[in-house]
């Protein structure tokens, strides 16, 4: 390329465009940034500022490329206020690079600063870099904020004035000069932070916000020098706060609005109290009297401290009686707050009296010694010392520790011993009394233990007080409870106990055995409890809710099973029995080993429902009917839960009370109800029988006859439901259909004569629509099989079951193998002889199966089992005689065989066996 080419125009708009495409393509991959998911990478901020000084290498612009660079760099902006606003902002790093941004966009915007057609350009690049100065100075980038606020400063001067207010201008120049006063000041150049501040004056414009500001700045800098304790800081302190002071007086005087005014009052006021602090930490005692002065001419509301500093100013001057006159003041004032007036009484005998500050007592003893001498006065002390100790915190526990050491001193006791001091002893008592109840409900156990221990010195010893002391030794033992010091807290309701046996001392026993982890002390406590003269029944309640608290789940179990037995007496319960019952029984729930005992609880349920009807026990209405489906979906649950684990007797006694859970209502609900009742029922007899084959027992007659009635109730409520055997898959599922046809056709198996009976039982069931070809498969297997074995029932279940699943789509030709060997099997020993019909059919029915079938459809080992049982069906038919009889079982093998691979050789042996068998019957 020539060197011409280099600076050509064309050339160089290509480079501009191409390098704001790419400053454009960076501010998006920043807008799309997710700061959640990671910390903002410095690539963004390297890659823009280098990209930047390669624009600002090809100015000058045209003002179409300054508008869009403009843009750019409000979009920058944008996106850095969006991230600062993400939850990513806490992080310091993120914080830098934010800067970094920001300090990008108010550079570009200051390649723009020109742009036409935008009002006032170089003010917003100005209110650019004020921000982004602002964002250094809080990251303590001192130079780059120091850079951000020259540069500003710079630009100010070039704004349109046609286009921007003075107030605007002066306040932004008022604004920066501020800002960069405080960075000066930062890094050490206080000279040019006051002069700026200096300089701020003249842009004051007469606004209030502007004079609070200024003069706020001046005390926040005194402030800072008054804090490093040094002779010159305090000097310049004086100084600095007098400039403020200055400004608020000028303030006052060019502005005229109350609401303005207002501020500028409360700061010229903070500034007095501030140098007042100042003339004191110089030993100015006079000229801190007279900021006190001031003040208190000009202001309603004293501020507390103005108290304080008066009376350190009087000791300062050596004049003793005015600063007790101040401090006296200061008790009297309600408006003082307590801490104020303990921190000057500390102060002032730290100068009137012994060497060193006294103890906290001893300054409060001193002070009732002062202004007080009645037991009424001492009273009114505590009473101020305590204050209001509602909410707790360390200033109501450092107040709770003086009073405890003033109330327990000799000469208070003294004081508030006497015959005539009953009154103000009883006063006394409830005052402290109050203040560690306080505490207590603030949860700090040990000053409220504290408090309540020195209460009890104000409680006398005789018959009158002997409940009161009972009282006082029970909230300790609650107090000590709560601090886990469970010996001690045993030993206070021992003493409670021996003075006021009740029901609240057995109780506070009870929940000490609990925290223990006693468990079987808890349990002796509970049952003593209704030994009590003053017992409820609701201690009963509440001691099954503590016990669940501390997951002591026995002890919880004890008192619901002892609060059950006070039901029937007829006293006042706190709650409905059905609840207790549904409580105990979820208690047990907790532990899978509980079967039983929720069986017991469930049975003792059961037995009140039939006391006291189902109305009166559950309940009436809505509340009624959730009680009785909670029981009733229990009691079925932990049947299914039993019948798993292979507990069938207490899973067959589960589903009997669900059953009668489910049957406990009203005739509106019984119609919808009738289904889980016969449900259970069904279950209730298959856990019977599953039972009675686990334990390889037999059913008694009676036992038998039993079942058979509970089937009979489940079947008249089928039949009640529907006329139409068919329909009932509607009303029930046909998995429970089938059970309770199994179980039927097991238990009539037991008896004499039923054998008809049951045939109709299974052609109903497979003439329904529920019948599944499984379910008929494991009648005819049980069907044939065992003492009670009926082969009718067996092959009409098999023959149906057959037909069934050869009418699906596809078949399973396991399940019809198996069927057509036990067809087989059945037909052959129940058959009259050899030359059954019935049994060459089912052969012939096999081999039409296997027509057409793939290789291996039809399982090749029962294929080949047909084949050779047939072949050896025709022994028997030779040895008699029965030549043709002996052909035709030889050629239905021989067919069946050319059906199953892999019988090559048999077949060859057959056709030959047949050849020469065919030859000795034509020779004979």
């Amino acid at each position: 390329m020539k060197i011409d080419d280099i600076s050509s125009p064309e050339l160089h708009d290509d480079l501009r465009n191409q390098l704001c495409s790419q400053i454009e393509s960076s501010i998006k991959d920043i807008e799309k940034h997710v700061p959640a998911t990671a910390a903002l990478p410095d690539s963004f901020s390297t890659y823009l500022r280098r990209t930047l000084s390669q624009l600002n290498s090809l100015s000058p612009f045209p003002n179409s490329l300054k508008l869009h660079i403009w843009k750019l760099s409000y979009r920058l902006w944008n996106a850095c206020v969006d991230l600062s606003n993400s939850n990513a902002a806490g992080i310091q790093k993120h914080h830098e690079e934010h800067a970094k941004l920001r300090q990008v966009s108010a550079d570009l915007l200051f390649l723009a600063a020109d742009v036409s057609g935008i009002p006032s350009p170089a003010f917003k690049s100005v209110s650019f870099f004020y921000k982004t100065g602002l964002i250094w100075h809080d990251l303590r980038k001192f130079e780059l904020a120091n850079y951000c606020f020259e540069k500003a400063s710079d630009l100010l001067t070039k704004v349109d004035i046609t286009n921007v207010s003075e107030y605007e201008e002066k306040k932004l120049l008022l604004d920066l000069n501020i800002a960069r006063s405080r960075t000066a000041w930062e890094v050490s150049d206080r000279n040019l932070a006051i002069a700026l501040l200096s300089r701020s004056k003249n842009v004051l414009f007469a606004f209030a916000d502007n004079y609070k500001s200024l003069a706020n700045q001046y005390l926040m800098f005194g402030k800072a020098m008054l804090s490093k304790n040094e002779v010159s800081g305090v000097n310049e302190a004086l100084k600095l706060m007098n400039e403020a002071l200055e400004l608020c007086e000028r303030g006052l005087t060019v502005v005229k609005r109350t609401g303005e005014t207002l501020a500028l009052k409360e700061l010229r006021s903070k500034t007095l109290r501030f140098l007042g602090a100042s003339h004191l930490q110089r030993d100015e005692f006079e000229s801190v009297l007279k900021c006190v002065k001031v003040l208190r001419d000009g202001e309603k509301d004293q501020h507390p401290s103005l108290s304080v500093l008066a009376m350190k100013a009087w000791l300062g001057l050596g004049r003793f009686g005015e600063a007790e006159k101040e401090l006296r003041g200061m008790v009297v004032d309600k408006g003082i707050p307590e801490g104020v007036w303990v921190s000057a009484v500390e102060s002032y005998f730290q100068v009137v009296g012994a060497a060193g500050a006294p103890a906290v007592k001893g300054v409060f003893l001193g002070l009732l010694g002062r202004c007080h001498v009645s037991a009424d006065a001492a009273i009114r002390v505590v009473n101020k010392v305590i204050g209001d100790p509602a909410g707790g915190g360390e200033e109501a526990r450092l107040r709770a520790k003086v009073v405890s050491d003033l109330v327990s001193d000799d000469r208070i006791l003294t004081l508030l011993n006497g015959d005539d001091a009953s009154k103000e002893r009883t006063a006394m008592h409830a005052l402290l009394w109050n203040c560690a109840a306080e505490h207590f409900r603030s949860k700090d156990l040990q000053t409220s233990a504290d408090i309540f221990e020195k209460s009890m010195l104000y409680v006398p010893s005789n018959i009158e007080s002997r409940n009161l002391r009972a009282k006082g030794f029970r909230v300790l033992c609650l107090c000590y409870m709560g601090l886990s010091q469970l010996d001690r807290a045993q030993e206070y309701i021992n003493e409670a106990e021996k003075l006021e046996p009740n029901i609240a001392s057995a109780f506070l026993k009870f929940k000490i055995y609990l925290q223990k982890n006693e468990c079987d002390g808890a349990i002796t406590q509970v049952q003593a409890l209704p030994s009590c003269l003053d017992f409820t029944t609701e201690f009963l309640s509440l001691a099954a809710h503590e016990a669940i608290a501390c997951h002591c789940l026995p002890v919880a179990v004890s008192s619901l099973s002892l609060l059950l037995n006070f039901y029937s007496t007829g006293k006042q319960m706190p709650t409905t029995e059905v609840v207790v019952f549904r409580t105990l029984v979820t208690i047990l729930a907790q532990d899978p080993q509980n079967d039983s005992d929720i069986l017991k609880q469930m049975k003792r349920a059961h037995s009140r429902l039939r006391e006291m009807s189902a109305g009166n026990f559950f309940g009436k209405g809505e509340i009624g009917r959730r009680e009785r489906n909670w029981f009733s979906v229990n009691a079925w649950n932990s049947g299914v839960k039993t019948g798993q684990e292979n507990q069938y007797a207490i899973c067959a006694e589960f589903f009997r009370l669900a059953s009668e859970f489910y049957g406990a209502s009203n005739d509106e609900e019984k119609e919808g109800n009738h289904v889980m009742v016969c449900k259970s029922l069904i279950m209730t007899v298959s856990a019977i029988i599953s039972d009675e084959k686990l334990k390889t027992n037999t059913l008694l007659e009676n036992e038998v006859k039993e079942a058979i009635s509970l089937l009979d109730r489940a079947g008249k409520m089928l039949m009640s439901s529907s006329t139409e055997y068919d329909k009932l898959e509607a009303i029930i599922e046909p998995n429970f259909l089938f059970v309770y046809t199994w179980c039927a056709f097991d238990l009539h198996s037991r008896l004499d004569d039923t054998g008809s009976q049951q045939l109709l039982l299974i052609k109903r069931f497979a003439n329904s629509k529920c019948c599944n070809p499984k379910h008929l498969l494991q009648i005819a297997i049980d069907a044939s099989q065992g003492p009670s074995s009926n082969h009718e029932v067996a092959i009409f279940a098999l023959s149906t079951c057959l037909s069934t699943l050869l009418a699906l789509p596809s078949p399973d030709y396991a399940s019809v193998a198996l069927i057509v060997r036990k067809l087989v099997s059945l037909r052959s020993i129940h058959g009259i002889d050899t030359n059954d019909d019935a049994t060459m059919e089912t052969y012939k029915q096999a081999y039409r199966i296997m027509v057409g079938l793939k290789e291996g459809e039809y399982p090749v080992e029962e294929a080949k089992w047909l084949s050779m049982t047939a072949w050896n069906r025709a022994a028997v038919p030779v040895r008699m005689g029965h030549m043709d009889e002996a052909k035709r079982w030889m050629s239905m093998g021989l067919e069946l065989a050319n059906k199953v691979p892999g019988m090559q050789t048999y077949r060859s042996c057959m056709e030959d066996f047949i050849a020469g068998f065919e030859q000795k019957l034509s020779g004979a």
